[in-house]
């Protein structure tokens, strides 16, 4: 096999990859990301397609693999997995015990996968890897997990949410829109339907969630365009 053929195979598993990653793909922007033309990305699929593998096309969308098509477990390289190992010890230190929890049985499936030497080294490495943040190692929320769901899935949420800056405790229905972290804190960011308005809640703060059954309509602004309505809004003089 020479090197032009070693490189296409490369792409080819790297694209079955991709595929297997994201819901949608397009031509272009898997040619903007091997570095090939879109003619290029055309040929590929369609060897994949001939070597059996069922990928569908969406007129106008991009591509997608059939429902239920999974691809061998992937082996891990020793630096993707040393990679793996350094965010589960941040991980390990977050405050919220429901992302700990989660992150902690996808990392055990994930080693499960691994060389038993690429194995025997990661493991030896999470034993030498400390972050002093944390030390209580107290856990302020539990929260997060199911709030991820109800972003994803559209579903409404009712929280009694104690505010420090008035002394209040208010119940409020709201939409999840996005959730950042900051200095171990999470936040929710969703629009209340109390003060009719985008909010960013504390995760540590929420003293009840109950998630709906009730469905919202997705909300039409990014992530980028509300961080840029909230410094518009808070530094007019820049």
């Amino acid at each position: 096999m020479n090197d032009k053929d070693t490189k296409r195979l490369s792409r080819l598993t790297a694209i079955l990859t991709q595929l297997q990653t994201k819901r949608l793909l397009t031509a272009s922007e898997l040619a903007n990301k091997f570095l090939v033309s879109s003619r290029t990305i055309y040929r590929d699929i369609k060897a994949l397609e001939q070597a059996g593998v069922p990928i569908l096309t969406e007129d106008g969308k991009g591509y997608t693999l059939m429902d239920g098509y999974r691809i061998p477990p992937i082996m891990f390289t020793e630096s993707e997995a040393n990679a793996l190992i350094t965010a589960e010890q941040l991980i390990l230190k977050n405050k919220d015990a429901s992302f700990v929890k989660e992150y902690s049985e996808a990392i055990n499936k994930i080693k499960s996968v691994l060389r038993n030497t690429t194995k025997d080294k990661a493991n030896l490495l999470s034993n030498r890897i400390v972050f002093r943040q944390n030390t209580n190692n107290d856990r302020t929320s539990n929260y997060l997990s199911v709030l991820q769901l109800a972003l994803t899935n559209f579903n409404l949420a009712q929280i009694k949410y104690h505010s420090t800056d008035t002394h209040q405790t208010t119940e409020r229905t709201i939409e999840p829109f996005a959730i950042y972290s900051t200095q171990e804190n999470w936040l929710l960011i969703a629009f209340c339907r109390l003060r009719k308005d985008f909010r960013a809640f504390r995760l540590d703060r929420i003293q009840h969630l109950n998630i709906l059954n009730d469905k919202f309509e997705p909300h039409k602004i990014t992530l980028e365009e509300y961080f840029k309505i909230c410094r518009a809004k808070y530094f007019q003089n820049p």
